[in-house]
């Protein structure tokens, strides 16, 4: 069977220059696993790997998603499943080119759907979901309280804070009258042998970066970005404008928090998503982890050992870490 890699592993540990480096080294085309990549015209608050710093190596799933074109996805929202369904047909079509499928990004979710693959779930209902937003708006912890009585099971497993999840999870759980399918029944990723590489930097080295990067993004230009997304149409209410960095400078341009405010929340919060995502990819299954940061010359030279190993059939173990 024909081989995939996959880059997993916190926000800023390197997996996009990882990912570039085995690319080149093997004639590869890297496709992304982020959520927020996604989007057109949201490039500095994700960190977004430039395209005159891409070495000529085709990268897919970035930049496909208008955020003023509702038709380009289902319900105006791309979901883990549109992922996982695009991200396979860019995999079959560059693993048929004979090169090979890259895959990076730290949506643990969106990776899940597109190896694992997701139980055959009901649709989006839109006219319940502002109910339930409502619920959770006039009492806050009510959306996790109901869930944990109608599927305690799904409530251990979403933070109470996780709106958009508690909101499928009980969308689920009240449209079919069942928890959600155990994610047995799903429709795995078939045809391809998988090699996961997990990144594992320094946790104190990893957070000095993501403070700094988070200055550097304000520096760079990102109430600027922010400013042009919202004179181009957008209201603020999108879905990007949840992620890190942009919701901190929308609060600035609205005035509810000062720029220094916004870089240091913009910091923090950062920090906690790359401990949730740590904690998300240590819990799952299959992925040989690097000790370092995907640039790390040590790390890349054990990462191309384990990648020439596992394209020549072998199955490679990890010295680094």
């Amino acid at each position: 069977m024909p081989p995939i890699i996959v880059i997993a592993g916190p926000t800023g540990s390197g997996k996009s220059a990882l990912a570039l480096r085995l690319a080149e080294e093997f004639a590869g085309e890297v496709i992304h696993c982020d959520s927020m990549q996604l989007y057109r015209g949201f490039d500095i608050g994700t960190a977004k790997v430039p395209r005159e710093q891409r070495r000529g190596i085709p990268h897919h799933l970035i930049d496909v998603i208008d955020l003023f074109d509702k038709k380009a996805v289902r319900g105006g929202v791309y979901s883990a499943g549109d992922y996982a369904r695009d991200a396979r047909r860019v995999i079959e079509e560059v693993s048929a080119r004979g090169h090979l499928p890259i895959v990076a990004g730290g949506t643990g979710f969106y990776l899940r759907a597109l190896l694992r693959g997701l139980p055959e779930l009901p649709p989006r209902d839109e006219s319940l979901r502002p109910r339930l937003a409502s619920r959770e708006n006039s009492r806050p912890g009510a959306l996790h309280r109901i869930l944990s009585r109608l599927d305690p099971a799904a409530a251990k497993r979403i933070h109470p804070h996780d709106r958009p999840k508690l909101i499928r999870a009980l969308e689920i759980r009240l449209l079919t009258s069942h928890p959600a399918p155990p994610s047995d029944t799903a429709d795995r990723l078939s045809g391809f042998r998988t090699l996961l590489l997990g990144l594992d930097p320094d946790r104190a080295a990893l957070y000095k970066f993501l403070d700094a990067r988070a200055h550097e993004m304000f520096r760079s230009g990102l109430i600027e970005e922010v400013k042009h997304l919202i004179q181009s149409g957008a209201n603020g209410d999108e879905k990007p404008f949840e992620s890190l960095g942009y919701k901190q400078a929308l609060a600035y341009l609205r005035g509810s928090l000062s720029l220094e405010e916004a870089v240091a929340l913009t910091a923090l919060e950062t920090r906690r998503y790359a401990k949730r995502q740590w904690t998300w990819f240590r819990r799952e299954k299959g992925i040989v982890w690097l000790r370092g940061f995907g640039g790390d010359p040590e790390v890349i030279d054990e990462a191309i050992r384990m990648v020439a190993e596992f394209t020549a059939g072998a199955a490679p173990r990890a010295n680094v870490g």
